[in-house]
């Protein structure tokens, strides 16, 4: 920690630095939860297969883009690569990692606002995460937002991305699996 950083107490939901204020995360509903799950599950199975990373759901990273404070920031999921931050790595550096994850997931919530979310995805852009994955549950579809700019894949489609090697998902399955979860 330096006076280069804004410390926030730990609070649940956990709480981040977003536009210039500590903004809550809203605590999420099943559906919400459900969508997160299908994901973690997906990528945690494939991270840990190939050995390529960490997986985890709400955690939290003290981000910092260039000439920037440190902030928290606490994607819904998010893999951090052991390239970035290797297997044997010291606990403490695991628990609340300095720098950004290798892809983060975003899931929208009705009350999300648009200039948050882009505040989010341009500071994980800024500080070096390779792909930022925004995932809205009410059209069904996945936003992958990196260096090269943003697409959008709907049911039908599969998530791939070279930050995420040998990965695929399916857009469908994962809505229907979610959705399957819920009794629907």
């Amino acid at each position: 920690m330096s006076i280069h950083e804004i410390v926030l107490p730990e609070t649940k939901p956990e709480t981040e630095w977003v536009r210039g204020r500590a903004l809550q995360k809203v605590s999420p509903t099943y559906d919400h939860s459900a969508l997160q799950t299908e994901i973690a599950i997906a990528l945690r199975t494939w991270a840990q297969r190939g050995a390529y990373g960490r997986v985890a759901t709400e955690w939290r990273f003290r981000v910092a883009p260039p000439g920037a404070m440190v902030r928290p920031l606490v994607p819904d999921v998010s893999f951090l690569s052991y390239d970035v931050l290797p297997a044997d790595a010291d606990r403490d550096a695991v628990q609340v990692p300095l720098g950004a994850p290798t892809v983060a997931f975003e899931i929208l919530s009705p009350d999300d606002r648009s200039a948050d979310v882009e505040h989010k995805v341009a500071t994980y852009l800024a500080a070096g995460t390779a792909a930022v994955v925004i995932v809205d549950p009410r059209h069904e579809t996945f936003t992958v937002r990196d260096a090269r700019g943003a697409r959008t894949l709907r049911v039908g489609d599969v998530l791939v991305h070279g930050a995420l090697p040998g990965f695929a998902l399916d857009v469908r399955e994962v809505f229907v699996r979610a959705r399957f979860d819920a009794g629907r």
